[in-house]
């Protein structure tokens, strides 16, 4: 379906836009939404090709949902 490739597209557009805040602007905490989408990347290229990583999607859906965590409480507190 093009919409999953359009969806795909726009997750990683949002990786290296957050990337480049946190390079180049100085917000740190666009590295944890940078690895959040990388993460939903990885798992919509896997999930075309059918590859069964069940185990390593939930480990890895933990990390993102950790590192958007950590970005939002950075972002609430007020630092970079």
């Amino acid at each position: 379906m093009i919409i999953h490739y359009i969806s795909i597209t726009l997750e990683a557009i949002i990786v290296i836009i957050s990337l480049l805040a946190a390079i180049l602007k100085k917000k740190y905490y666009c590295y944890g939404f940078a690895l959040t989408f990388a993460i939903y990347v990885f798992y919509d290229l896997i999930n075309l090709k059918n590859v069964d990583m069940s185990d390593t999607v939930l480990f890895l859906f933990f990390i993102a949902t950790l590192s958007a965590l950590w970005a939002v409480w950075v972002i609430y507190k007020g630092k970079k």
